[in-house]
């Protein structure tokens, strides 16, 4: 057994890369248990392990004192005197109670630790490895998948993608090469879990990092995503070159290098607007494709604004059902309100009659003597001239 033991002690150093010195550590703790286990004994022991013969000796450790109450745990000065003139009161001294049949368990116990600490060390390598791949993207092989999850073979281990970071316009297939984007991974009780999705922003801006040496480099930065899974994603982008245009170069020629984006998502559309300082142009790129003829901010809300478009273009600035509006909401921060040209007018005209018309009744000392008829005629009057107002469409942040 100790030949057999110390070589497979020098063979997980060599191969696993676990320390021997960590390995003995853990079998000489499990010897100590097996032993009381096997033998009944309370007393305290100790079990060496001898690194260079593979030996393995059990101790009985006992306290020199006085007078002996437990002679499991205690042994008197003239005993200890016996063994060793050195001894003192309150010493601890040791004797071997090594039983001849322990061999047998020590092999038993040394091949279960083995095994444990193999495994611990696999987990561990496995954990450390992937642990690096977080929030980067990375290839794996579909292996199968289950009412809850799309089980993504990684190579030496398999992740697991929920169905909230599947893409809805996907279907996966076994076999099936597919990039992913490792969100977190954990070291759970079973193993390492690594969990990866299709839907994350992350994705998106890691194979923009892929196609686009600017962006790769730092010359292009991507400032916010907004994205709508499998749909629709918008990207905003500044140069930190002057001499650089940051969307065309994102574009690229023929758009040739979004569209190999394009692709990977399955036909995701992609609108890639200019990050600036100015918030309101900012704004207004973000509501691209639509034309915007002014924003104004809300005094009340800081977050918060009127968005102003023609009457041709209103529905295309809201998008369908409402999209644009809402990837623009997401990319800005700000929520958006959409207002036709016609519909701006009516409501701020408005609120500047009023705003006009309130210091005038303030400077009027003389009272108003109107008949109560006339009064009530008069606000059926304007009742009846009020401009109709439509309903707002914007678009909730």
């Amino acid at each position: 057994m100790s030949k057999e033991l110390l070589g497979a002690l020098d063979t997980l150093e060599k191969e696993k890369g676990i320390k021997k010195e960590i390995v003995i550590d853990a079998l000489e703790a499990a010897l100590t248990s097996a032993y009381k286990r096997n033998y009944g004994q309370a007393q305290n022991v100790e079990v060496n392990f001898d690194e260079k013969k593979g030996d393995v000796h059990v101790f009985a450790v006992k306290k020199i004192v006085d007078q002996v109450y437990d002679s499991r745990l205690e042994v008197s000065l003239d005993d200890a005197l016996q063994v060793s003139r050195g001894y003192e009161l309150g010493d601890d001294i040791k004797f071997e109670v090594t039983p001849k049949n322990f061999g047998r368990i020590a092999a038993q116990t040394a091949k279960q630790v083995i095994m444990q600490r193999v495994r611990e060390a696999e987990r561990s390598l496995i954990f450390d490895q992937y642990s690096q791949y977080e929030n980067e993207i990375i290839t794996g092989e579909v292996e199968r998948q289950d009412n809850r999850f799309v089980y993504v073979n990684l190579g030496n281990v398999e992740a697991v993608m929920s169905r909230q970071d599947q893409m809805p316009n996907e279907t996966y297939r076994m076999h099936d090469r597919i990039k992913v984007y490792v969100t977190r991974v954990e070291n759970a009780a079973k193993g390492p879990q690594v969990f990866v999705s299709r839907t994350d922003s992350g994705l998106l801006k890691r194979l923009f990092e892929e196609e686009i040496p600017e962006i790769y480099d730092g010359t292009v930065e991507i400032m916010s995503i907004a994205r709508e899974a499998g749909d629709r994603a918008k990207v905003a982008v500044r140069s930190n070159n002057p001499d650089v245009d940051p969307v065309g170069t994102s574009v690229g020629p023929r758009g040739q290098r979004v569209q190999s984006i394009v692709s990977e998502l399955d036909g995701e559309n992609m609108d890639i607007v200019e990050w600036t300082d100015d918030e309101a142009k900012f704004i207004a790129n973000a509501l691209n494709p639509a034309e915007v003829i002014d924003v104004v901010f809300d005094e009340n809300n800081e977050r918060a604004c009127t968005v102003i478009v023609p009457d041709y273009q209103l529905s295309l600035a809201i998008g369908k059902r409402g999209q644009n509006a809402r990837l623009a909401a997401k990319l800005t921060g700000y929520k958006i309100d959409i207002k036709s040209e016609t519909e701006a007018e009516t409501i701020f005209n408005t609120t500047d009659s009023d705003d006009s018309e309130e210091p005038q009744a303030e400077e009027s000392s003389e009272p108003v003597d109107a008949p109560i008829e006339d009064a009530d005629s008069a606000a059926d009057s304007e009742a009846q001239d009020a401009p109709e107002t439509s309903e707002d469409d914007g678009t909730e942040d």
